[in-house]
This record gives C-alpha cells, structure tokens and sequence, in this order.
C-alpha cells in the first residue's frame, strides 16, 4: 500500500471539528476507497446506521492498514475520548454509545471497518429483537438466498414478520424486531425450533452441527448465537473484505431474485438507502407471545 501523503483534512460537524489524518490512506484499494471517501460515506450512512447502534453493547473491529491489514476488536473506548462521545460502563467495560453522528465519524476516522451491536440496549436485559444466523459451511454458497426464503416462509406460516440482512460477508441474516416481553432463553428456544424444523424438512440444505468440521457443504442455522451481550453485526455496517461490502436488510422478492452478498457495497449502498429506506426501521414490532407458547 502507498504511503498516505495528503495534509489531514479538517471536517465541519456544526460547531465541532474532526480532524482527519492520512485522508488519502486507501483502506479498500480495490475499490479506490481512502480514508476521506470511508469517512464522508460513513456521513451518508449514519441517518440508517444509527438507529441500530444508538444505546447498545458496540464492539468495533479496527484496521489501521485497511482491510487486508492487521486488525484487532475493541470494546473498551478508544482513549481519550472527545467530549462529544457518550461513554457507558458496564461488566467492567467502558462502551462508546454509537448515536450521533460526530461520534460515528471518530470511530471511522480510527479505521473502525466494522460495528457490531448487541440485540439488547445496554442495561436493559430484555431484547428487542430476533436475529437468527445463516452461515454457510462454504466459502461460496449458491443456495445462500434459497436457504433464507425458507426461513422467511416458516416465519410468515406462523403470522410473523421479518427482514432479511447480507451479513456484509458469506452469510445472512434474518432480523426480527419485537415488542419487548420475551427473554433470551425464550427466544433461543424459539431459534431452536425454526432451525430444527427447517434441518428436518431441508436435511439436504440445513444444519444445526455446530462442529464446522462437521457439516459438510450444509448450512449452518446458528441459534446460539442468539445470547445476551452477543454483538452481530450492525445493519448497513461495511465489512473488511474485498469489494467493502455492507450488511444491507433486503426484501423478500430480492431475495427470491437471489442477488450476491457482493452486490451491496460502499459504492453503491447510500442510492440504495435513498430509494428504499430503512426496511427493518419501518418493520412493526412483532409480538410473539402466542407464538412462544405454541411451541411450547
């Protein structure tokens, strides 16, 4: 990688300033994206981003040489911390809260790639929404869109609502926000049943073997994943591979078009935004107590 020459550049956040340095550093070079470019994306981003983000558990993945460089995870914020960032401390841990634009833009100017979120608001033990995750045992994965459709069509049998997400890399997810009620374990039996269901009507495509070595070419349904604390990552959060994908929610329809997780990247995904929204922010909250105890 060149070395990055250019003078920080200095950006206007209403009556704050951040200065960001090495603007010319390439993080994704085979997409042309420096570090000034991640930055102002990020910008574009943050009206989406933020909701998912704001008052929960952040874990950030950080690549100071870009994406194919070395990296490391960070809980504990980034010291010192700009007065503008709000800190929450929890377990021992001092989470940066991901809600506000200036503090989005810091992280990124830290080469924060990757955000990660929990599925509870910090402090609160009760989620506010269902994830389960779609994780192919290959590294290319044909059936990947074909697998979530059949996760959607169980939770549209049973009167449910939910999006589909890329996972930004291989895999994808299916996201479902709910009326605050049911705990973790209540949900992680609800995630058991989907995946067992769907292993035993799809034992060609589905696995619950947590055991990767174990699985063949079939798909993982990760269920466990599901746990308090657990950060996935973030809706329209980039990801630190080559063609900077982003974890980009899809409808239905996309999904039956089977498009790639690749297709949804830096570039392109803030004309996305612009023409379709947030799809899991306009989703309703679902309620799943009846469901819960018809599963029982």
């Amino acid at each position: 990688m060149a070395p990055a020459t250019m003078s920080p550049v200095t950006l206007r956040l209403g009556d704050r300033e951040l200065l960001v340095s090495h603007p010319d550093k390439l993080l994704w070079p085979d997409m042309g994206i420096d570090k000034l470019c991640y930055v102002r994306t990020l910008a574009e981003l943050a009206p989406y981003l933020l909701p998912h983000s704001e008052g929960r558990y952040l874990t950030t993945i950080r690549f100071p040489e870009g994406y194919a460089g070395k990296s490391f995870y960070q809980k504990n914020a980034p010291t010192p911390v700009p007065d503008f960032v709000r800190v929450e401390t929890e377990g021992g841990i001092r989470y940066v809260v991901l809600d506000s634009l200036p503090t989005l833009l810091w992280m990124g100017s830290l080469y924060a790639l990757e955000y990660h979120v929990s599925c509870e608001r910090i402090a609160q033990p009760l989620p506010d929404r269902w994830m389960l995750d779609i994780d192919p045992s290959l590294e290319v994965e044909p059936r990947i869109m074909e697998a979530a459709d059949k996760v959607g069509d169980l939770l549209h049998s049973l009167g449910l609502e939910a999006v589909p997400k890329t996972s930004g890399a291989t895999g994808i997810q299916v996201v479902m926000r709910i009326e605050p009620g049911p705990t973790y374990d209540d949900l992680r039996r609800f995630g058991k049943f989907v995946s067992e269901y769907l292993t035993a009507k799809n034992p060609q495509l589905f696995t619950v073997e947590r055991l990767k070595k174990n699985r063949g070419s079939l798909i993982y349904l990760d269920y466990l994943q599901f746990y308090p604390g657990r950060t996935l990552v973030c809706a329209y959060s980039p990801r630190a591979r080559a063609g900077a994908p982003v974890s980009t929610p899809l409808d239905w329809s996309e999904v039956r078009a089977d498009p790639s997780p690749a297709d949804f990247n830096l570039l392109n995904i803030v004309a996305r935004l612009r023409e379709r929204g947030d799809l899991i922010g306009s989703m309703k909250p679902q309620r799943l107590g009846d469901v819960l105890e018809q599963i029982k």
